[in-house]
This record gives C-alpha cells, sequence and structure tokens, in this order.
C-alpha cells in the first residue's frame, strides 16, 4: 500500500509526463463553439480558427464532444459509422488540420467516444434488421424475444433514460412483428451486446483509428454502462437518482463488474501507442469511491467526478465531496477530477444559485421559479470556479463558462431539440438551455458564432455584452479571472499539489493549503478577515474594505 505522500511525490515527479494528472482540459460542444461556413451549426474548422483564444485562455487540452457521422437525433451521441465526420462538422481532413493546429500550439486533442450504443442507422444495425433472430448479425446488440402469447410485451420493464420503455420490437424482414431490441436511451440508439467478441475487436479497431492520427485520448460515453446483468430482471429505479445512474444499489444496466475488463483491454491498446495518451470515462456511479474502480493503474487514467459538479454551494458538504475524492482517487494513485458545467447540465453560473430543486437532464424553463439575478450568481460561479481551479488534480472547463454565460432558460418552446423535450411531452426542458451557441464578438452576426447570422439555437439579446471581444477589452470580466487562475494555476503548481485544510475558520469558510499558496472560499453571509501579512494573488471579485465578502474566493501568498 502507497502512502498518501509517496502517492504525491509519484505525482509531482511524473506531472510533465502524465499531462492528464493536472490537466485544465476545456469542453467543446462543437455545433455550438463556432461556425466556419455559416450554415447555423459549429464545425470542425470554426474550432481551427479559434485556436489561439484557447491558447491565450490557458488550457492544456480540448475534449471534443461527438463530430462522427451521425443522424444527429441526439446531438451526434447516436454514430452511424465511427470512423469518419459527420459532414455537418466537416471532413477527416479538417480533423487532421485541426490536430496539428493543436499540437502546434500544445494543446492535446481529446475525442469523444460512445461505446454503449450506435445509431440505428449503423451498417451494423441495417445488417441486424434483415437477418433473422439468433443469427451473428443480431448479436451484435441486445435482441430478445418478448413476453406474453405472442411477444408483444417487452422482455422485461426497464425504462429509458430519455422517458418511455427501454425496448422497441422490430418488424421482422417478413412482416410479421418480431423481436425487441434494447436502447437505454433514443429508440434510435441501439445498445452494443458487449459480451460479443465482435463488438470487443471493433472497438479496438476504432481506438486505433484515432490513435493512429494522433489523438492524444478519449472521453468515453456512459462508460458505467455497456455490460448488462445478463438475466436482465426486471428494474425501477430511485426517482431521486440522477437520471444516469448513481443509485445506491447499481441498475443491472449500469456498474456491472464485467465492464472493467473493457477499460482494462482499452488501456492495453493505448499503451501501444507513445506519447501518454488518456481515457476519461463518464461513469454516473452510486459514490465517488466506486468511481475510483474505473481509474484503477490498469483502467482509466481519469473519471469526471459528478458527485462534485451536483454539490450544492454549500461549505460541509464541498469540503466532505473534496476530502472523499482525494482520499478515494489517491488510493488508486489516479488524479481526482473537478467539474461544474458540461453539455448535459444547468450552466453553474445559474445552476448555483437556483433555490429550487433542478434535478440533473430536467432543465429549467421560463416558468421555473427564482431565476436568479445574473449579476450575483456570476459571482457565485466565479466563487466556484476559482475554489475548483485551486484543488490538486485535472480541472474541466465547459466552453463559454469562461465568459460567465447563463443557462438559457427561455428559449421559445418552438426552438427546443433535445430528445428529452419531445420524448416528455415538454415535462422535462432538457439540455438546449446550456448548448445555444457562444459568443464571440459583440456587434458581428449571431455574436460572431457564424458570419450569416445563422444559430441553431437562439442566442439571448442579454449574451451582447458577455461576448469574449467586449470581456476582452474589461479586466474585470470573467474571461480576465479565468485567464489569471489559469495562469497562476500553471505558475504555482496547484493541479500537481497536495491538499491541507486550515482550521480556525467559520463554518461557512473553506480554507486550505495547496503547495505553498493558501485558498480561502467565502461560502458564509458575513465578511472575512483575510490573513495579516498575506500577499493576494488573485480575488474572484473585489474585496470589501480590505475584507472578504460572501461567495468570494481568494488565493493568497503567505
Amino acid at each position: 500500500m502507497t502512502s498518501h505522500h509517496d502517492v504525491h511525490h509519484e505525482q509531482v515527479s511524473t506531472a510533465g509526463r502524465e499531462w492528464w494528472r493536472s490537466a485544465v482540459i476545456y469542453q467543446i460542444y462543437p455545433r455550438s463553439f463556432a461556425d466556419f461556413n455559416g450554415d447555423g451549426l459549429g464545425d470542425l474548422p470554426g474550432i481551427t480558427a479559434r485556436l489561439d483564444e484557447l491558447q491565450e485562455l490557458g488550457v492544456d487540452a480540448v475534449w471534443l464532444s461527438p463530430f462522427m457521422t451521425s443522424p444527429q437525433k441526439d446531438a451526434g451521441y447516436d454514430v452511424a459509422d465511427y470512423c469518419d465526420v459527420d459532414p455537418i462538422f466537416g471532413t477527416l481532413a479538417d480533423f487532421d488540420r485541426l490536430l496539428a493546429a493543436a499540437h502546434a500550439r500544445g494543446i492535446r486533442v481529446i475525442v469523444d467516444l460512445v461505446p454503449n450504443h450506435s445509431s440505428d442507422q449503423h451498417e451494423w444495425f441495417q445488417q441486424a434488421l434483415k437477418a433473422a433472430p439468433g443469427s451473428r448479425e443480431r448479436g451484435r446488440y441486445i435482441f430478445r424475444d418478448g413476453k406474453g402469447e405472442n411477444g408483444e410485451l417487452p422482455p422485461n420493464n426497464w425504462q429509458s433514460i430519455f422517458g418511455g420503455p427501454a425496448w422497441t420490437r422490430i418488424t421482422e424482414p417478413d412482416g410479421h412483428p418480431g423481436q425487441w431490441y434494447l436502447h437505454l436511451f433514443d429508440s434510435s440508439q441501439p445498445d452494443f451486446d458487449w459480451s460479443n467478441e465482435e463488438v470487443k475487436e471493433e472497438f479496438r479497431r476504432i481506438l486505433r483509428f484515432w490513435l493512429d492520427r494522433g489523438v492524444d485520448g478519449f472521453r468515453v460515453d456512459v462508460a458505467h454502462g455497456l455490460v448488462k446483468d445478463q438475466e436482465f430482471p426486471d428494474y425501477t429505479p430511485d426517482p431521486e437518482a440522477a437520471s444516469m445512474g448513481g443509485e445506491q444499489t447499481p441498475a443491472p444496466y449500469f456498474e456491472q463488474p464485467g465492464v472493467h475488463e473493457v477499460y482494462r483491454d482499452w488501456r492495453r491498446v493505448l499503451e501501444e501507442y507513445d506519447g501518454d495518451r488518456a481515457l476519461c470515462g463518464e461513469a454516473w456511479v452510486s459514490s465517488v469511491e466506486s468511481m475510483a474502480q474505473w481509474v484503477r493503474p490498469d483502467e482509466m487514467h481519469q473519471t469526471f467526478n459528478f458527485e462534485y459538479l451536483l454539490a450544492p454551494w454549500e461549505a460541509g458538504e464541498l469540503r466532505d465531496i473534496i476530502d472523499r475524492s482525494i482520499s478515494a482517487f489517491t488510493a488508486v494513485g489516479a488524479p481526482s477530477t473537478w467539474v461544474l458545467s458540461n453539455h448535459d447540465v444547468v450552466r453553474h453560473a445559474t445552476r448555483l444559485s437556483l433555490t429550487e430543486e433542478n434535478p440533473q437532464g430536467t432543465g429549467i424553463g421560463p416558468d421555473f421559479p427564482g431565476i436568479p439575478d445574473h449579476r450575483d450568481a456570476v459571482r457565485r460561479a466565479q466563487s466556484a470556479t476559482a475554489l475548483m481551479l485551486a484543488l490538486p488534480g485535472s480541472s474541466y472547463i465547459y466552453q463559454g463558462e469562461e465568459l460567465g454565460l447563463d443557462e438559457v432558460h427561455d428559449l421559445p418552446d418552438e426552438a427546443r431539440q433535445d430528445p428529452t423535450w419531445f420524448r416528455t411531452q415538454g415535462q422535462k426542458y432538457g439540455r438546449d438551455g446550456c448548448r445555444v451557441p457562444i459568443p464571440w464578438a459583440a456587434e458581428s452576426p449571431a455574436f460572431g458564432f457564424s458570419p450569416t447570422g445563422k444559430s441553431w439555437l437562439p442566442q439571448p439579446q442579454r449574451w451582447q455584452q458577455l461576448a469574449r471581444d467586449a470581456q476582452q477589452a474589461d479586466p474585470a470580466s470573467t474571461l480576465h479571472l479565468y485567464q489569471q487562475l489559469l495562469r497562476l494555476r500553471r505558475e504555482l503548481g496547484l493541479g500537481a499539489g497536495q491538499l491541507e485544510w486550515l482550521d480556525g475558520y467559520d463554518r461557512g469558510v473553506l480554507a486550505f493549503r495547496n503547495s505553498a499558496t493558501t485558498i480561502i472560499a467565502n461560502i458564509s453571509a458575513s465578511p472575512l478577515e483575510l490573513p495579516r501579512e498575506a500577499e493576494l494573488l488573485i480575488a474572484s471579485a473585489p474585496l470589501e474594505n480590505g475584507r472578504l465578502g460572501t461567495d468570494t474566493t481568494v488565493w493568497l501568498r503567505q
């Protein structure tokens, strides 16, 4: 058993080589980042054209949400061809140019991989529909006979994450009602059967295809799924749990032990390549302790810390999840990861200030009570970001949070495109509000997102003042804060540091030392005197008569 201290030394000595241990990784949602050809959808050449701004921001890597060939029923998480680029985003040559341009700026590139399910337009699924029950073609997916007298009832009671049953019945080639196939998500996203050797071999081929092109790693979608309980028992999820999993008792389609064999296999593939390639898992699991099992030394390198993302802005809960994360990940020799926003959750510049319940994946709409004032909400979000970026490990930033963008809760109904909105008949708003194209230039069409002014989701007028060029000219802007935080984080070595809590502070205050830096986050309602003789390195909001106000985080040198 390695002591905490030894792991710390190991992290420091390998920080340069094992870049993923301390990296700041910027998530790009391609359709909403930058539109080069003017069709209203972001694309790969648009990303390439904006890499200078990301270099200026100071990120170490970008993670690209799906850009592979897809009918786009679920924004690209329904893949029809894993080894090509969807024409709406460009071509493989565009991808190669993007990769070369990023590498030339010292920015690594992680691509999103979706192994739980494919699109129903995937060649394999089309072959399965034409083939007979029990055939090799059907064996790559999860086809089962139905229950009931004539197989008219689904094989079990599982429900789709997007609402409605998780099984769809097909019509056999001879025209008769036939077998049912499993889709944990939309009916256009059939689940692969990961007990099938052919599926395993195909994904080894896909990994090598992208590794051969030079990608630096993969973010793995639904990394806790893939393997299903082969008994296929009935199961009703806990209504309180996050929609993607996280029940105390794992669902029979999530967190199954066999999933770890898949990632051990993938890790061996990555280790055939030079240059320290990384696997990061999206695993919505029952606890951070369970999550650490995904990053044991022979499995993934990182996994998203959703428990941290979902934590309320409350000092006791934050301290608890920070402690448990560092303890659980350190025990397996992995870095903790920290994240506040992504393409599936309400942006934290809104979410942390909501007073009503907002379950993950549900979204918020124009009728949601108590939408916070943007100025107050951004102050809290900036404080949360300054806290997160001071923690040892790796941090994820979601595009637009460096501009302080709020959740677009007031999209018109007719503009919404998330399958959740349609599958729940408008009961849940879904995730469109965090996916609105981001503003680059205050006085340009579509705020600089697109040269023609087209935008696949409408941008709110209030974002004009949040456009990147407007913030670039304002030293007090959110953008400047992020640039300074990222520069200091690197200079002070915080990502590869070690956390030590400081006592003597009120319950609503988080105070710790990381390396030689003191970090204090004031979550309480009362202003706080700062330690004497301390040099202020950065504050997430201006001090109030030299004191630390509510919802403010400072980094100090003592």
